[in-house]
């Protein structure tokens, strides 16, 4: 919190004069209250999620920031309080919101409450139902809720409840989730990462927020269980960047002892500790004008957080040992199979960090969450251990015996069983259940259920 305070602090030299934040999943908001916006002379600056919105808020302290109802990375009252109380003279204006905050209104809180009228008045898409303007309820289609549009606000009273309270025909509280479409999704398979194998449509939504963000030089995190392919996704990220052409360099920041990953990660000098016969690039200057991937970012001591916050920040480093500065332009994609916002709030994980580096966030899902994609992983590996062996099939059985397994080791598992199965199955060219070995016991009562 230390470096976030003397980060603000700078920013508080900035004119930040009618500078505005909107933050907002929904697209079609931002870009018509952004026009709105400017039309009345305000600078604004968009964010499709909290993170995003906590790093733009760092970067230039803006007078106010509008977050819509909904945030598709964090919860949306855990964020609210967070950022109420790290940017305590942002005046922050929330659109349908029933979460309770505490703000005093800024000076020019009516003026962006009008574009949020306006936009809403003149909002034509599916999704929006008749608003109800100034409390007087507009004939609404059957079986759709209500939204109360945003009005002034007294000082002291609770911006949320006053400004956008949506309840249905029952009159009872709902979210704009219940009212507004997900982001869409891939329906089609065929525009899928090919390395990512399975139509499901969890692994669609992922090959889809990769085709968005591999373009950019946003930073990416990635959680996930382990075995779900993080660092596969981390690698398909980078093939469809512009840095392609760069190194891509991973390490595993739970593999490498706390004495040695500073050393590791920015390198070192001659001489700089016990051992050091030469100095060494570290993992980060490698990554130059490429991606660095930060396997289990989770395990990462707290001072080296501190070390890593500074380079995501400027982009600069400090080899150990060092006293000079070097400029490193590197793309960050970090992946971990805890809860990491959990983490932050338990002490064990910076929040400026983690607001850093999850500006976009990918969740890769356990193998059990998506089952129906077994069929097409098990050909998938099957043709792979061809290349080194005969190709085997499997019989109905063996597949029935993988279906009922409840994969805790998630794709790799799956990927380990199927080679011991092939080993076991010697110069027989069909993997049978006899073959399938996942090295613990299991249910028979539910197998015989299953293929019963």
């Amino acid at each position: 919190m230390a470096a976030t305070a003397a980060l603000i602090s700078s920013c508080n030299s900035r004119s930040r004069s009618r500078t505005v934040l909107v933050t907002s999943a929904d697209g079609s908001f931002r870009q018509r209250l952004n026009a709105m916006l400017t039309g009345l002379r305000w600078q604004v600056r968009e964010a499709q999620g909290g993170a995003e919105a906590w790093g733009e808020a760092m970067d230039m302290l803006p007078q106010a920031i509008i977050v819509d109802s909904w945030l598709p990375d964090l919860d949306i009252a855990e964020f609210l309080r967070e950022f109420r109380a790290t940017f305590p003279n942002v005046d922050v204006i929330t659109a349908g919101c029933a979460t309770p905050l505490e703000s005093a209104p800024g000076p020019h809180r009516q003026e962006i409450l009008y574009a949020l009228r306006r936009i809403q008045e003149t909002d034509t898409a599916a999704w929006n139902t008749a608003p109800i303007l100034d409390g007087a309820e507009v004939t609404q289609p059957p079986n759709q809720p209500a939204i109360r549009l945003p009005k002034a606000i007294p000082t002291g009273q609770n911006p949320c409840a006053s400004e956008g309270e949506l309840v249905n025909k029952e009159s009872h509280a709902t979210t704009a989730a219940e009212i507004r479409p997900q982001s869409s999704t891939l329906t089609n398979a065929n525009d899928r990462i090919l390395e990512l194998i399975g139509n499901s449509s969890c692994m669609l939504e992922i090959s889809r927020r990769i085709r968005l963000v591999a373009p950019r030089s946003t930073p990416v995190l990635i959680e996930g269980p382990t075995g779900s392919g993080k660092e596969l996704v981390a690698e398909a990220i980078h093939k469809l960047s512009a840095r392609n052409r760069k190194t891509f360099v991973a390490i595993n920041c739970a593999a490498i002892p706390e004495a040695l990953l500073e050393a590791e990660l920015f390198g070192h000098t001659r001489g700089a500790f016990t051992g050091a016969v030469k100095g060494r690039v570290g993992r980060i200057e490698a990554a130059d004008g490429g991606t660095l991937f930060l396997d289990e970012i989770g395990e990462m001591p707290l001072a080296l957080q501190a070390k890593l916050l500074r380079f995501v920040e400027c982009g600069e480093l400090q080899r150990v040992g060092d006293n000079e500065l070097l400029k490193v332009d590197v793309r960050i994609i970090a992946a971990t199979h805890q809860a990491l916002a959990q983490q932050t709030q338990a002490g064990g994980f910076r929040a400026d960090l983690y607001y850093r580096l999850a500006v976009f966030l990918i969740r890769t899902p356990p193998l059990a969450e998506h089952i129906e994609d077994l069929q097409l992983l098990v050909d998938h590996f099957v043709e792979q251990m061809g290349r080194a062996m005969p190709v085997k099939r499997i019989d109905a059985a063996a597949m029935a015996k993988l279906l009922v397994h409840p994969w805790p080791g998630n794709v790799r598992e799956l990927e380990h069983v199927l080679e011991r199965a092939a080993i076991l199955a010697g110069d027989e060219a069909i993997l049978t259940a006899e073959d399938i070995d996942f090295g613990m016991p299991i249910s028979s009562a539910a197998f015989e259920q299953h293929i019963s």
